[in-house]
């Protein structure tokens, strides 16, 4: 988190808050974290799990929060949902001047070559839905977008493993037949490698409002 919100940060928006995953991440003593959300399901389950946290109802094309309110914006796994014509202006709007944005995506980490077989074994039969990041999108009056990635790991057994691969939404909606045959495939890959971890990479992007 020290990469993508500054220490000196004391306002922190989580856009596209969703349940607060990112939002726990993102407290420190003496920082204000407020989330948005534009679900009214998402807010309340946030509620229930970060009392303490403020939730309001907004996007990235409107943020209710007063302008240069806040020192940094961080959005994870959604910016590809905003519009960046609206939302750029937008966040550079409830930002202080030298604020950050920042951006973050997490995905299976292809360089494991047992993560990258399981990747084409899911491409045969039922291609993720892709994303268009729009970082490229992120322009004045933000500076250069600047990236980092970081490698980790999260525990998991094969089966669950398996369970994650078996409840994909494009998983779920193959023909009987060729979702056994997929999962037949996975399941045979999981007995010969025996994982008990997943390896992820986070994507980071940052880029700092220079002037409007």
């Amino acid at each position: 988190m020290a990469w993508l919100v500054p220490e000196r940060a004391r306002g922190v928006v989580d856009l596209g808050a969703g349940t607060g995953k990112l939002t726990r991440a993102l407290r420190a003593p003496g920082r204000e974290v407020i989330a948005v959300e534009p679900s009214a399901g998402m807010r309340e389950r946030f509620s229930q799990v970060l009392p303490g946290v403020r939730v309001l109802e907004g996007t990235g094309e409107s943020i209710p929060l007063p302008d240069s309110s806040v020192d940094t914006v961080v959005c994870a796994q959604a910016w590809h949902w905003v519009d960046p014509r609206r939302a750029v202006p937008e966040i550079a709007r409830v930002l202080r001047t030298g604020g950050r944005l920042g951006l973050v995506w997490n995905s299976r980490d292809l360089s494991a070559p047992w993560v990258a077989e399981l990747e084409r074994i899911l491409r045969d039969y039922a291609a993720a839905p892709t994303e268009d990041r729009q970082v490229d999108r992120v322009g004045a009056p933000f500076g250069p977008v600047e990236r980092q990635d970081f490698r980790w790991s999260h525990p998991m057994t094969a089966e669950e493993i398996l369970d994650m691969v078996a409840s994909r939404s494009y998983v779920i909606t193959l023909e009987h037949a060729t979702r056994e045959e997929l999962l037949g495939r996975v399941r045979g890959l999981l007995d010969a490698e025996r994982p008990t971890e997943m390896p992820y990479v986070t994507e980071g992007y940052r880029a700092e409002l220079e002037s409007l």
